[in-house]
């Protein structure tokens, strides 16, 4: 068979011989060819393909060197494009100013600012339950011994004491009979504010002893072990130096949670054993109030019943020992009452005052209470001055109480 294409090819390239122009197109298609057949290999073996700016008629530099090599000033700025060192350098100034960072800040003055919430929202519960039944019942009614009747029952049910609701009511009595229903409201807040302003403090973070020595109270649950360390926080931030005291020995979660206040707000936290003995903490919380030459202790004592006798003598005796210790301590007493106990406020307000002298009253859980209007009843039977009232959660919602701005939350409309 190859004998019989023998005298064909011979003839085919005898032909292509006699013909010059038609031997230099395949010659110059030789290239071309071998070019295609790589490039598909290449892709069968998943060899990647050759750049655009090297696919060409001719072959490429690289693979047949000829001469000289190409000059580099014209390689190299492809191989080093300008931006990659542009990116690599950056991250040295950042990573530059990291070792000179200032230390961290205590962990409440770097606690973020939340924008103040209106006291009127807190107090809404409260507002409803005194001054929103005013509204459905006055009315457009004028002033008559029915009305006087279903105007006692709101305010007997107000929480407000029946003390003190009856005054209230004999002042309606008095100055708004015959009158119409806007006399009454107008009549009720003036007495109201009046109450309450014979309560209200000027300076409730002033000291008066070096250290100023503060001893709190209060039944289990008032938040009296809360109430504490916010009240580190705030003295904290008008820069004084704070010592806190563990009186609670009876329950170890309490000390607990006065030392997680101590961290947080950055002051020593005296603690003795749990189940040890309150006086003994006490004591050693002046003195170490003293020897450290804190501006402000303030002393946790256990939640206790006020109708526990024994309990509340033990009180007594703190106070006593704390006084030994240190001439005019303790400078305050503060009795910590939940709102939510409504008229048993008043009760616990009596005994604890008669146990270890009450100076002050915080009213803390409003936000969450409806029967905040037990504070006027507070304030009318005893007046004892109101110090701070408790709205919320966070550290600012420890409020200094004022009596015009609490009397407009709730009278607002």
């Amino acid at each position: 068979m190859e004998s019989q294409f023998n005298p064909i090819v011979s003839s085919v390239l005898a032909w292509i011989a006699a013909n010059p122009l038609l031997l230099g197109l395949i010659l110059a298609a030789v290239p071309l060819l071998v070019f295609a057949a790589g490039q598909l290999l290449g892709r069968v073996l998943g060899v990647p393909a050759l750049p655009p700016e090297s696919r060409g008629v001719a072959p490429p530099v690289e693979a047949e060197p000829v001469g000289p090599t190409p000059a580099p000033t014209k390689v190299e700025p492809e191989a080093a494009p300008e931006p990659e060192p542009a990116l690599a350098a950056e991250p040295g100034p950042a990573a530059a100013p990291e070792p000179a960072a200032p230390p961290a800040a205590p962990s409440v003055a770097a606690e973020p600012e939340a924008p103040p919430v209106r006291l009127r929202d807190r107090l809404r519960r409260t507002s409803d339950t005194l001054v929103g039944r005013l509204g459905s019942l006055l009315g457009g009614r004028s002033v008559d011994d029915d009305l006087l009747e279903e105007l006692e029952t709101v305010l007997f049910s107000a929480d407000l004491g029946v003390k003190t609701a009856e005054v209230l009511l004999e002042e309606v009595r008095k100055k708004a009979s015959g009158k119409d229903g806007a006399a009454v409201r107008t009549v009720l807040r003036d007495a109201i504010t009046e109450r309450l302003r014979r309560v209200e403090v000027g300076e409730p973070l002033a000291v008066a002893g070096k250290p100023h020595v503060i001893v709190v109270l209060g039944v289990n649950g008032a938040g009296k072990t809360t109430t504490i360390g916010k009240l580190a926080a705030r003295y904290a931030g008008a820069g004084h130096k704070v010592v806190l005291g563990a009186g609670d020995t009876f329950r170890a979660a309490a000390i607990e949670q006065l030392q997680s206040w101590g961290e947080r707000v950055g002051c020593e936290v005296i603690a003795g054993k749990a189940g040890g003995d309150p006086t003994a903490v006490a004591f050693d919380t002046v003195k170490a109030a003293i020897a450290r030459g804190a501006d402000v202790a303030i002393i946790d004592t256990a939640g206790r019943l006020q109708t526990r006798r024994p309990l509340m003598e033990e009180l007594g005796k703190l106070v006593r020992v704390v006084g030994r210790e240190l001439e005019g301590a303790p400078h305050e007493t503060l009795l910590v009452l939940d709102a939510n106990t409504g008229q048993n406020a008043l009760s616990q307000a009596k005994l604890f005052t008669e146990a270890a002298g009450v100076s002050g009253l915080v009213l803390t859980k409003l936000d969450g209470s409806a029967k905040g209007g037990v504070i006027i009843g507070l304030a009318d039977e005893f007046g004892i001055p109101v110090k701070f009232v408790g709205v919320g959660e966070a550290i600012a919602d420890l409020r200094d109480f004022s009596a015009d701005e609490f009397v407009d939350a709730v009278f607002e409309d």
